[in-house]
Protein backbone atom coordinates (compact mmCIF):
# COMPACT_ATOMS: atom_id res chain seq x y z
CA UNK A 1 0.00 0.00 0.00
CA UNK A 2 2.60 2.13 0.63
CA UNK A 3 4.19 1.44 -2.63
CA UNK A 4 0.87 2.60 -4.56
CA UNK A 5 0.67 6.06 -6.86
CA UNK A 6 -1.90 7.34 -4.35
CA UNK A 7 -0.25 6.99 -1.05
CA UNK A 8 3.20 8.63 -2.76
CA UNK A 9 0.94 11.52 -4.30
CA UNK A 10 -1.02 11.80 -1.04
CA UNK A 11 2.41 11.88 0.90
CA UNK A 12 3.66 14.28 -1.71
CA UNK A 13 1.38 16.57 -0.97
CA UNK A 14 1.00 16.57 2.59
CA UNK A 15 4.87 17.24 2.69
CA UNK A 16 4.10 20.37 0.12
CA UNK A 17 1.66 21.56 2.10
CA UNK A 18 3.30 21.05 5.01
CA UNK A 19 6.42 23.12 4.02
CA UNK A 20 4.48 25.70 2.02
CA UNK A 21 1.95 26.38 5.16
CA UNK A 22 4.40 26.30 7.73
CA UNK A 23 6.83 28.88 5.38
CA UNK A 24 3.64 30.75 5.00
CA UNK A 25 3.20 31.07 8.63
CA UNK A 26 6.57 31.40 9.92
CA UNK A 27 6.70 34.98 7.60
CA UNK A 28 3.61 36.03 8.15
CA UNK A 29 4.30 35.36 12.32
CA UNK A 30 7.77 37.33 11.79
CA UNK A 31 6.50 40.14 9.48
CA UNK A 32 3.51 40.56 11.95
CA UNK A 33 5.61 40.85 14.77
CA UNK A 34 8.23 43.26 13.00
CA UNK A 35 5.12 45.35 11.78
CA UNK A 36 3.77 45.67 15.58
CA UNK A 37 7.25 46.64 17.36
CA UNK A 38 7.32 49.22 14.66
CA UNK A 39 4.03 50.66 14.83
CA UNK A 40 4.59 50.11 18.74
CA UNK A 41 7.73 52.34 18.39
CA UNK A 42 5.95 54.91 16.25
CA UNK A 43 3.21 54.98 18.98
CA UNK A 44 6.41 55.59 21.83
CA UNK A 45 8.01 58.47 19.67
CA UNK A 46 4.93 60.27 18.89
CA UNK A 47 3.91 59.92 22.89
CA UNK A 48 7.40 61.12 23.99
CA UNK A 49 7.10 64.37 21.89
CA UNK A 50 3.59 64.78 23.17
CA UNK A 51 5.29 64.24 26.88
CA UNK A 52 7.89 66.78 26.63
CA UNK A 53 5.98 69.64 24.47
CA UNK A 54 3.28 69.33 28.06
CA UNK A 55 5.48 69.22 30.78
CA UNK A 56 8.14 71.69 29.16
CA UNK A 57 5.33 74.60 28.86
CA UNK A 58 3.97 73.81 32.49
CA UNK A 59 7.71 74.31 33.90
CA UNK A 60 7.90 77.08 31.19
CA UNK A 61 4.94 79.13 33.06
CA UNK A 62 4.74 77.90 36.79
CA UNK A 63 8.91 77.76 36.39
CA UNK A 64 8.77 74.62 38.67
CA UNK A 65 6.99 71.25 39.57
CA UNK A 66 4.78 72.48 41.97
CA UNK A 67 1.49 70.92 41.64
CA UNK A 68 2.35 68.96 38.59
CA UNK A 69 0.72 66.21 39.49
CA UNK A 70 -2.98 67.02 37.95
CA UNK A 71 -1.26 67.03 34.69
CA UNK A 72 0.17 63.33 35.07
CA UNK A 73 -2.16 61.87 36.01
CA UNK A 74 -4.76 63.35 32.98
CA UNK A 75 -1.83 62.18 30.87
CA UNK A 76 -1.99 58.93 31.96
CA UNK A 77 -5.12 58.66 31.89
CA UNK A 78 -5.49 59.55 28.42
CA UNK A 79 -2.96 56.89 27.46
CA UNK A 80 -3.49 54.60 29.52
CA UNK A 81 0.54 54.38 30.66
CA UNK A 82 2.21 54.60 34.53
CA UNK A 83 4.08 58.35 34.28
CA UNK A 84 6.91 59.00 37.01
CA UNK A 85 8.08 62.38 36.54
CA UNK A 86 11.60 63.56 38.42
CA UNK A 87 13.51 66.68 38.87
CA UNK A 88 16.88 67.64 37.90
CA UNK A 89 18.18 65.83 41.26
CA UNK A 90 16.03 62.89 40.83
CA UNK A 91 13.76 62.70 43.02
CA UNK A 92 10.12 62.15 41.99
CA UNK A 93 8.01 65.57 42.14
CA UNK A 94 5.02 63.81 40.15
CA UNK A 95 3.29 60.01 39.89
CA UNK A 96 0.48 59.31 37.92
CA UNK A 97 -0.47 56.03 40.28
CA UNK A 98 0.00 58.68 43.16
CA UNK A 99 2.52 56.39 45.30
CA UNK A 100 6.02 57.06 44.61
CA UNK A 101 5.98 61.17 45.17
CA UNK A 102 8.67 62.60 46.86
CA UNK A 103 11.32 59.09 46.31
CA UNK A 104 14.25 59.28 44.75
CA UNK A 105 14.03 58.04 40.57
CA UNK A 106 16.62 54.86 41.30
CA UNK A 107 18.14 53.16 38.26
CA UNK A 108 15.08 53.11 36.20
CA UNK A 109 15.99 53.94 32.23
CA UNK A 110 14.54 57.30 31.74
CA UNK A 111 12.20 57.63 28.69
CA UNK A 112 12.11 61.60 28.12
CA UNK A 113 14.29 64.66 29.38
CA UNK A 114 12.47 68.10 29.88
CA UNK A 115 14.99 71.24 28.74
CA UNK A 116 14.06 74.45 29.89
CA UNK A 117 17.01 77.22 28.51
CA UNK A 118 19.34 74.72 27.58
CA UNK A 119 19.11 73.19 31.06
CA UNK A 120 17.86 69.31 31.95
CA UNK A 121 14.98 70.19 34.45
CA UNK A 122 13.08 66.71 34.55
CA UNK A 123 13.06 63.23 33.76
CA UNK A 124 10.03 61.15 32.51
CA UNK A 125 9.91 57.42 32.93
CA UNK A 126 7.22 55.95 30.89
CA UNK A 127 5.72 52.27 32.81
CA UNK A 128 8.69 51.76 35.27
CA UNK A 129 8.81 48.18 36.36
CA UNK A 130 7.25 45.45 34.07
CA UNK A 131 6.09 47.11 31.28
CA UNK A 132 2.42 46.50 30.73
CA UNK A 133 3.40 47.61 26.98
CA UNK A 134 5.49 44.21 26.51
CA UNK A 135 2.86 42.60 28.47
CA UNK A 136 0.13 43.47 25.98
CA UNK A 137 2.66 42.94 22.81
CA UNK A 138 3.26 39.42 23.49
CA UNK A 139 -0.60 38.73 24.06
CA UNK A 140 -0.65 40.21 20.81
CA UNK A 141 1.28 38.44 19.09
CA UNK A 142 0.71 34.94 20.64
CA UNK A 143 -3.22 35.60 19.56
CA UNK A 144 -2.02 36.28 16.13
CA UNK A 145 0.21 33.22 15.71
CA UNK A 146 -2.80 31.00 17.34
CA UNK A 147 -4.77 32.66 14.43
CA UNK A 148 -2.20 31.67 12.08
CA UNK A 149 -1.91 27.97 13.17
CA UNK A 150 -6.07 27.54 12.68
CA UNK A 151 -5.43 28.95 9.63
CA UNK A 152 -2.89 26.89 7.97
CA UNK A 153 -4.50 23.82 10.44
CA UNK A 154 -7.94 24.68 8.53
CA UNK A 155 -6.37 25.21 5.07
CA UNK A 156 -4.63 22.24 5.72
CA UNK A 157 -7.31 20.02 6.20
CA UNK A 158 -9.33 21.33 3.33
CA UNK A 159 -6.05 20.85 0.55
CA UNK A 160 -5.94 16.92 2.34
CA UNK A 161 -9.30 17.11 1.43
CA UNK A 162 -9.12 18.43 -2.14
CA UNK A 163 -6.24 16.38 -2.44
CA UNK A 164 -7.76 13.27 -2.16
CA UNK A 165 -10.97 13.67 -4.13
CA UNK A 166 -8.91 15.23 -7.25
CA UNK A 167 -6.45 12.08 -6.51
CA UNK A 168 -9.32 10.33 -7.34
CA UNK A 169 -10.46 11.67 -10.34
CA UNK A 170 -6.83 11.92 -11.69
CA UNK A 171 -5.95 8.19 -10.62
CA UNK A 172 -9.15 7.03 -11.04
CA UNK A 173 -8.98 6.72 -15.18
CA UNK A 174 -4.74 5.40 -14.40
CA UNK A 175 -6.36 2.22 -12.01
CA UNK A 176 -9.18 1.46 -14.44
CA UNK A 177 -6.14 1.25 -17.07
CA UNK A 178 -4.30 -0.83 -14.98
CA UNK A 179 -6.99 -3.69 -14.77
CA UNK A 180 -7.57 -3.15 -18.16
CA UNK A 181 -3.96 -4.22 -18.87
CA UNK A 182 -3.77 -7.16 -15.95
CA UNK A 183 -6.99 -8.30 -17.28
CA UNK A 184 -5.43 -8.23 -21.47
CA UNK A 185 -2.43 -9.71 -19.78
CA UNK A 186 -4.80 -12.73 -19.26
CA UNK A 187 -5.81 -12.90 -22.70
CA UNK A 188 -9.09 -10.55 -22.80
CA UNK A 189 -8.59 -8.29 -25.80
CA UNK A 190 -11.95 -6.69 -25.38
CA UNK A 191 -10.88 -4.46 -22.50
CA UNK A 192 -10.93 -0.46 -23.31
CA UNK A 193 -11.39 2.04 -21.02
CA UNK A 194 -13.55 5.27 -20.99
CA UNK A 195 -11.97 8.62 -22.50
CA UNK A 196 -13.43 11.08 -20.14
CA UNK A 197 -10.72 14.13 -20.33
CA UNK A 198 -9.11 15.55 -23.36
CA UNK A 199 -5.67 15.79 -21.22
CA UNK A 200 -2.51 13.59 -20.87
CA UNK A 201 -4.25 11.04 -19.21
CA UNK A 202 -7.43 11.19 -22.05
CA UNK A 203 -5.13 10.61 -24.50
CA UNK A 204 -3.10 7.32 -22.86
CA UNK A 205 -6.76 6.08 -22.44
CA UNK A 206 -7.16 7.02 -26.34
CA UNK A 207 -3.84 5.35 -27.15
CA UNK A 208 -4.46 2.19 -25.01
CA UNK A 209 -8.07 2.02 -26.81
CA UNK A 210 -5.93 1.91 -30.19
CA UNK A 211 -3.62 -0.30 -28.61
CA UNK A 212 -6.13 -2.98 -27.66
CA UNK A 213 -8.04 -2.43 -31.06
CA UNK A 214 -4.57 -3.08 -33.15
CA UNK A 215 -3.83 -5.98 -30.80
CA UNK A 216 -7.35 -7.81 -31.49
CA UNK A 217 -7.10 -7.04 -35.27
CA UNK A 218 -3.80 -8.73 -35.08
CA UNK A 219 -5.25 -11.70 -33.19
CA UNK A 220 -7.99 -11.82 -35.80
CA UNK A 221 -5.87 -11.84 -38.35
CA UNK A 222 -3.27 -14.75 -36.84
CA UNK A 223 -6.33 -16.85 -36.46
CA UNK A 224 -7.12 -16.26 -40.01
CA UNK A 225 -3.54 -16.71 -41.25
CA UNK A 226 -3.21 -20.20 -39.71
CA UNK A 227 -6.76 -20.93 -40.84
CA UNK A 228 -5.31 -19.36 -44.30
CA UNK A 229 -2.24 -21.08 -44.74
CA UNK A 230 -3.76 -24.43 -43.20
CA UNK A 231 -6.42 -23.93 -46.01
CA UNK A 232 -3.86 -22.84 -48.79
CA UNK A 233 -1.22 -25.93 -47.90
CA UNK A 234 -4.82 -28.20 -47.98
CA UNK A 235 -5.40 -28.03 -51.49
CA UNK A 236 -2.19 -28.58 -53.43
CA UNK A 237 -0.91 -30.87 -50.75
CA UNK A 238 -4.20 -33.09 -51.50
CA UNK A 239 -3.60 -32.51 -55.16
CA UNK A 240 -0.36 -34.21 -54.98
CA UNK A 241 -1.45 -37.31 -52.60
CA UNK A 242 -4.09 -38.17 -54.75
CA UNK A 243 -2.00 -37.95 -57.76
CA UNK A 244 0.85 -39.69 -56.16
CA UNK A 245 -1.67 -42.34 -55.10
CA UNK A 246 -3.07 -42.63 -58.42
CA UNK A 247 0.29 -43.66 -59.62
CA UNK A 248 0.85 -45.95 -56.90
CA UNK A 249 -2.57 -47.70 -57.38
CA UNK A 250 -1.76 -48.10 -61.17
CA UNK A 251 -4.72 -45.76 -61.71
CA UNK A 252 -2.54 -42.90 -63.44
CA UNK A 253 -0.01 -43.39 -65.80
CA UNK A 254 3.25 -40.88 -64.88
CA UNK A 255 3.38 -38.90 -67.98
CA UNK A 256 4.28 -35.37 -68.88
CA UNK A 257 0.68 -33.90 -68.04
CA UNK A 258 0.61 -35.79 -64.58
CA UNK A 259 4.24 -35.01 -63.60
CA UNK A 260 3.21 -31.12 -65.20
CA UNK A 261 0.20 -30.68 -62.81
CA UNK A 262 2.24 -32.21 -59.60
CA UNK A 263 5.30 -29.25 -60.45
CA UNK A 264 1.99 -26.84 -60.56
CA UNK A 265 1.10 -27.84 -57.35
CA UNK A 266 5.00 -27.90 -55.74
CA UNK A 267 5.16 -24.33 -56.99
CA UNK A 268 2.13 -23.24 -55.77
CA UNK A 269 3.30 -24.61 -52.40
CA UNK A 270 6.79 -23.17 -53.10
CA UNK A 271 5.28 -20.05 -54.21
CA UNK A 272 3.63 -19.54 -50.23
CA UNK A 273 6.41 -20.63 -47.99
CA UNK A 274 8.76 -18.23 -50.07
CA UNK A 275 6.02 -15.10 -49.64
CA UNK A 276 6.20 -16.15 -46.15
CA UNK A 277 9.84 -16.55 -45.43
CA UNK A 278 10.14 -12.80 -47.27
CA UNK A 279 7.32 -11.12 -45.13
CA UNK A 280 8.71 -12.86 -42.20
CA UNK A 281 12.66 -11.06 -42.81
CA UNK A 282 11.08 -7.91 -44.15
CA UNK A 283 9.01 -7.55 -40.57
CA UNK A 284 12.26 -8.52 -39.24
CA UNK A 285 14.30 -5.77 -41.25
CA UNK A 286 16.60 -8.49 -41.91
CA UNK A 287 16.31 -8.01 -45.94
CA UNK A 288 19.43 -7.65 -47.85
CA UNK A 289 19.22 -4.81 -50.40
CA UNK A 290 21.20 -4.43 -53.17
CA UNK A 291 20.66 -1.03 -54.14
CA UNK A 292 21.94 0.39 -57.51
CA UNK A 293 21.48 3.09 -59.84
CA UNK A 294 18.68 1.56 -62.06
CA UNK A 295 16.47 3.05 -65.03
CA UNK A 296 12.93 2.01 -64.27
CA UNK A 297 11.68 1.58 -67.71
CA UNK A 298 13.67 -1.53 -67.38
CA UNK A 299 12.28 -2.82 -64.55
CA UNK A 300 8.70 -1.98 -65.54
CA UNK A 301 9.52 -3.66 -68.70
CA UNK A 302 10.43 -6.76 -67.06
CA UNK A 303 7.37 -6.91 -64.43
CA UNK A 304 5.40 -6.26 -67.52
CA UNK A 305 7.04 -9.07 -69.33
CA UNK A 306 6.62 -11.43 -66.35
CA UNK A 307 2.93 -10.93 -66.32
CA UNK A 308 1.99 -10.96 -70.17
CA UNK A 309 1.29 -14.24 -70.75
CA UNK A 310 -1.31 -14.19 -68.10
CA UNK A 311 -2.92 -11.11 -69.07
CA UNK A 312 -3.40 -12.54 -72.57
CA UNK A 313 -5.16 -15.49 -71.05
CA UNK A 314 -7.38 -13.11 -69.51
CA UNK A 315 -7.93 -10.31 -72.37
CA UNK A 316 -6.55 -7.61 -70.19
CA UNK A 317 -4.39 -4.84 -72.09
CA UNK A 318 -1.22 -3.81 -70.09
CA UNK A 319 -0.20 0.02 -70.41
CA UNK A 320 3.29 1.17 -70.00
CA UNK A 321 3.06 5.35 -69.27
CA UNK A 322 6.40 6.30 -68.09
CA UNK A 323 8.30 9.72 -69.10
CA UNK A 324 10.05 9.79 -72.96
CA UNK A 325 13.58 10.01 -70.42
CA UNK A 326 13.17 7.45 -68.19
CA UNK A 327 14.63 8.25 -64.52
CA UNK A 328 17.13 6.63 -62.79
CA UNK A 329 16.54 5.60 -59.68
CA UNK A 330 18.48 4.06 -56.12
CA UNK A 331 16.82 0.81 -55.87
CA UNK A 332 17.35 -3.23 -55.85
CA UNK A 333 15.85 -3.56 -59.29
CA UNK A 334 15.08 -7.51 -58.37
CA UNK A 335 13.10 -6.49 -54.88
CA UNK A 336 10.93 -3.44 -57.06
CA UNK A 337 10.08 -5.68 -59.89
CA UNK A 338 8.75 -7.88 -56.67
CA UNK A 339 6.76 -5.22 -55.94
CA UNK A 340 5.37 -4.53 -59.45
CA UNK A 341 4.64 -8.06 -60.17
CA UNK A 342 3.02 -8.16 -56.64
CA UNK A 343 0.56 -5.71 -57.76
CA UNK A 344 0.29 -6.39 -61.62
CA UNK A 345 -0.76 -9.89 -59.96
CA UNK A 346 -3.42 -8.43 -57.80
CA UNK A 347 -4.84 -6.10 -60.53
CA UNK A 348 -5.05 -8.96 -62.82
CA UNK A 349 -7.13 -11.04 -60.15
CA UNK A 350 -9.67 -7.85 -60.05
CA UNK A 351 -9.79 -6.58 -63.67
CA UNK A 352 -12.40 -8.30 -65.97
CA UNK A 353 -12.07 -9.25 -69.51
CA UNK A 354 -11.12 -6.38 -71.98
CA UNK A 355 -9.85 -4.43 -69.02
CA UNK A 356 -6.54 -2.09 -68.77
CA UNK A 357 -4.02 -2.17 -66.52
CA UNK A 358 -1.77 0.66 -66.59
CA UNK A 359 1.80 1.28 -65.06
CA UNK A 360 2.82 5.40 -64.85
CA UNK A 361 5.29 7.26 -63.28
CA UNK A 362 5.46 10.92 -61.86
CA UNK A 363 7.24 13.20 -60.12
CA UNK A 364 6.79 13.63 -56.74
CA UNK A 365 8.78 15.99 -53.73
CA UNK A 366 8.42 13.63 -50.63
CA UNK A 367 6.98 10.17 -49.70
CA UNK A 368 3.56 9.86 -48.80
CA UNK A 369 1.88 12.47 -50.25
CA UNK A 370 0.09 12.08 -53.80
CA UNK A 371 0.59 14.45 -56.94
CA UNK A 372 -2.56 16.31 -58.40
CA UNK A 373 -4.07 14.54 -61.74
CA UNK A 374 -2.27 10.55 -60.97
CA UNK A 375 -4.14 7.78 -60.98
CA UNK A 376 -5.79 8.43 -64.46
CA UNK A 377 -6.34 5.58 -66.11
CA UNK A 378 -5.35 6.13 -69.86
CA UNK A 379 -6.49 3.64 -72.87
CA UNK A 380 -3.74 1.48 -74.90
CA UNK A 381 -3.34 3.06 -78.33
CA UNK A 382 -1.90 -0.08 -79.22
CA UNK A 383 -3.17 -3.45 -79.89
CA UNK A 384 -2.15 -6.33 -77.85
CA UNK A 385 -1.90 -6.90 -73.87
CA UNK A 386 1.74 -4.50 -73.85
CA UNK A 387 1.18 -1.45 -75.17
CA UNK A 388 3.45 1.52 -74.28
CA UNK A 389 2.80 5.36 -74.84
CA UNK A 390 6.09 8.29 -73.74
CA UNK A 391 5.19 11.27 -71.71
CA UNK A 392 7.15 13.85 -70.88
CA UNK A 393 10.26 13.54 -68.90
CA UNK A 394 9.85 13.99 -64.93
CA UNK A 395 11.28 17.32 -63.16
CA UNK A 396 14.43 16.75 -61.24
CA UNK A 397 13.17 15.73 -57.51
CA UNK A 398 13.95 13.83 -54.63
CA UNK A 399 11.46 10.91 -55.61
CA UNK A 400 9.67 8.92 -58.42
CA UNK A 401 6.12 7.87 -58.14
CA UNK A 402 5.13 4.63 -59.91
CA UNK A 403 1.48 3.66 -59.96
CA UNK A 404 -0.14 0.78 -61.29
CA UNK A 405 -3.97 1.58 -62.21
CA UNK A 406 -6.81 -1.02 -63.33
CA UNK A 407 -10.29 -0.62 -64.92
CA UNK A 408 -11.41 -3.66 -62.30
CA UNK A 409 -14.70 -3.44 -59.56
CA UNK A 410 -12.78 -0.81 -57.14
CA UNK A 411 -11.81 -1.53 -53.35
CA UNK A 412 -15.16 -0.38 -50.68
CA UNK A 413 -13.45 2.97 -48.50
CA UNK A 414 -13.18 1.05 -45.81
CA UNK A 415 -10.82 -1.57 -46.46
CA UNK A 416 -8.17 1.10 -48.14
CA UNK A 417 -6.88 1.97 -44.55
CA UNK A 418 -6.04 -1.99 -44.04
CA UNK A 419 -5.07 -3.40 -47.42
CA UNK A 420 -1.34 -3.29 -46.60
CA UNK A 421 -2.01 -5.59 -43.52
CA UNK A 422 -0.49 -9.11 -43.55
CA UNK A 423 -3.29 -11.82 -44.19
CA UNK A 424 -6.24 -8.98 -44.90
CA UNK A 425 -8.05 -9.47 -47.55
CA UNK A 426 -10.81 -8.03 -49.50
CA UNK A 427 -12.89 -10.83 -50.60
CA UNK A 428 -13.51 -13.31 -47.48
CA UNK A 429 -12.88 -16.20 -50.25
CA UNK A 430 -9.92 -18.28 -49.42
CA UNK A 431 -8.86 -19.32 -53.18
CA UNK A 432 -5.92 -17.85 -54.08
CA UNK A 433 -7.20 -16.40 -57.58
CA UNK A 434 -9.87 -14.30 -56.12
CA UNK A 435 -8.63 -13.97 -52.44
CA UNK A 436 -4.99 -14.42 -52.69
CA UNK A 437 -2.80 -15.09 -49.65
CA UNK A 438 -3.24 -11.87 -48.47
CA UNK A 439 0.79 -11.65 -48.47
CA UNK A 440 1.61 -9.79 -52.10
CA UNK A 441 0.61 -6.48 -50.52
CA UNK A 442 2.27 -6.77 -47.19
CA UNK A 443 5.54 -7.97 -48.93
CA UNK A 444 4.88 -4.88 -51.40
CA UNK A 445 5.16 -2.49 -48.43
CA UNK A 446 7.93 -3.64 -46.64
CA UNK A 447 9.79 -4.07 -49.64
CA UNK A 448 8.57 -0.31 -50.24
CA UNK A 449 9.26 1.28 -47.31
CA UNK A 450 12.91 -0.73 -46.74
CA UNK A 451 13.96 1.49 -49.86
CA UNK A 452 12.52 5.17 -48.14
CA UNK A 453 9.51 5.24 -49.78
CA UNK A 454 5.84 4.66 -48.81
CA UNK A 455 3.07 2.96 -50.75
CA UNK A 456 -0.98 3.60 -50.90
CA UNK A 457 -3.76 2.79 -52.52
CA UNK A 458 -7.19 4.95 -54.16
CA UNK A 459 -9.91 3.13 -55.37
CA UNK A 460 -13.49 3.84 -56.22
CA UNK A 461 -15.94 1.37 -56.70
CA UNK A 462 -16.82 0.43 -59.94
CA UNK A 463 -14.00 2.16 -61.17
CA UNK A 464 -11.14 0.44 -60.36
CA UNK A 465 -8.13 0.80 -58.24
CA UNK A 466 -4.89 2.76 -58.10
CA UNK A 467 -1.41 1.90 -56.07
CA UNK A 468 0.51 4.64 -55.62
CA UNK A 469 4.68 4.27 -54.07
CA UNK A 470 7.44 6.48 -54.17
CA UNK A 471 10.81 5.58 -55.01
CA UNK A 472 14.13 7.41 -54.09
CA UNK A 473 16.22 9.30 -57.22
CA UNK A 474 19.63 8.09 -57.47
CA UNK A 475 22.00 10.94 -56.88
CA UNK A 476 23.70 12.62 -60.04
CA UNK A 477 27.08 11.37 -61.43
CA UNK A 478 30.35 13.48 -61.45
CA UNK A 479 29.37 14.73 -65.01
CA UNK A 480 25.62 15.34 -63.53
CA UNK A 481 24.38 12.39 -65.54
Amino acid sequence: MIHSLRTRLLLAFVLVLVVSLGGMSLFASRSTSTQFHGFMQTRAEMGYRRFQVLLGAYYSQNQGWAGVQPLLVQMADLTGDHLLLADNRGTIVGDSAGKMVGQPAGKWQPTVTISYQGAQVGTVYLNPGPSVDALGETAFLSSVNRSLLLSAGAAALLALVLTVVLSRRILGPVESLTRAVRAMELGDLGQRVRVESSDEVGELARAFNAMADSLARNEDLRRNMVSDVAHELRNPLFSIRGQVEAIQDGLLEPDASTMGSIHDDLMLLNRLVEDLQELALAEAGQLRLDKSPTVLSEVVHRALRAAEPEATAKGVALVENLPTESPVVEIDSGRIGQVLQNLLRNALAHTPERGTITISAGSHQAPGTSNQGQGTRPKAQEQGPVARRQDSALSTLHFVEVSVSDTGSGIPPEHLPHLFERFYRVDPSRARSTGGSGIGLAIARQLVEAHGGKIWAESEVGEGSTFHFTLPLAAPGPDGA
